[in-house]
């Protein structure tokens, strides 16, 4: 993205023309939704927590709500605290609903909610912990691992040996020789 330069007096300069280096500079998420859409923010999910949704038995509207509590985590050690209205009109379900499969997520051990009270002792909105999905993605972790390297073995064993360099020498070839 090209920014205004200012010369003396505060008069503004043109703006230099983008470059393959600018592209260069942006994330791979900026080049894939676009500057403006990222300048709103992005939520970090780890892989593992998508890829492993199943072993974690939580289902789809559970999944969204963990997704939801992660949007306000900002710090390790200060646990996200939006209100339910908040979190409910967010996902289009009611706060009936939330508050089900909040129960659901808790008694897996995967979020703890935290009644919290105001400095003026007004209950305010719960505070959800989610030490119990971390655990839990780091448990998960090791299968994954181990996956990820039978796949690339697997990949390794269905190739013929020399494949890709052969492929590479033929399409190279004009003398007419047969392959």
């Amino acid at each position: 993205m090209a920014k205004l330069t200012t010369k003396q007096a505060g008069a503004k300069v043109a703006p230099k023309p983008s470059t393959e280096n600018d592209a260069e500079k942006k994330s791979s998420t900026q080049r894939i939704f676009g500057a403006k859409v990222m300048d709103h923010g992005y939520t970090a999910l780890p892989n593992i927590l998508m890829r492993g949704q199943k072993r974690l038995g939580i289902s789809t509207t559970q999944f969204n709500i963990v997704a939801q509590l992660m949007s306000y985590w900002f710090d390790p050690a200060r646990p996200p605290f939006p209100s339910k209205r908040d979190l409910a009109q967010r996902m289009g379900i009611t706060e009936q609903t939330l508050r089900i499969n909040i129960k659901a997520l808790e008694e897996r051990g995967l979020v703890k909610r935290e009644q919290w009270k105001t400095a003026a002792g007004d209950y305010g909105s719960n505070r959800y912990h989610l030490d119990g999905l971390v655990k839990a993605l780091r448990k998960l972790e090791p299968d994954f691992d181990e996956e990820r390297k039978e796949r690339r073995q697997s990949t390794t064993l269905t190739e013929k040996p020399n494949a890709r360099a052969n492929a590479r020498n033929t399409k190279g070839k004009t003398d007419g020789s047969p392959e």
